[in-house]
């Protein structure tokens, strides 16, 4: 990704981002939807990786020693949140959506 999505919080006007869909409520939807799969898409990524390192015979010596497994799961710690993500990519006009009930 190459904007900057911050790690923190951050305080927005709310005016703003019901402003794409007239509704702030949809747009909440909208968002929790986005952040929903992206946190998937994550998890599903970091699992794939993790398992790499997965043995039927671990310790609980060997599975605390891993330090490459150590990285790769502080590497995902710092990425920013799914919401934050789904805020920005919202806010850019990357996210496409459309009504349930809306005729084509």
């Amino acid at each position: 990704m190459d904007k900057k999505i911050p790690n923190n919080t951050v305080t927005r006007d709310v005016k703003y981002l019901a402003e794409p869909t007239g509704n702030i409520y949809e747009s909440v939807v909208i968002l929790y939807k986005r952040a929903n799969q992206i946190a998937l898409a994550e998890k599903k990524e970091l699992n794939k990786k993790l398992e790499d390192f997965r043995n039927e015979r671990d310790t609980m010596e060997e599975v605390f020693e891993n330090k490459e497994q150590i990285e790769i799961s502080r590497y995902y710690e710092r990425q920013p949140k799914p919401d934050l993500v789904a805020i920005a990519e919202f806010e850019a006009g990357e996210i496409s959506y459309r009504k349930a009930h809306e005729e084509e």
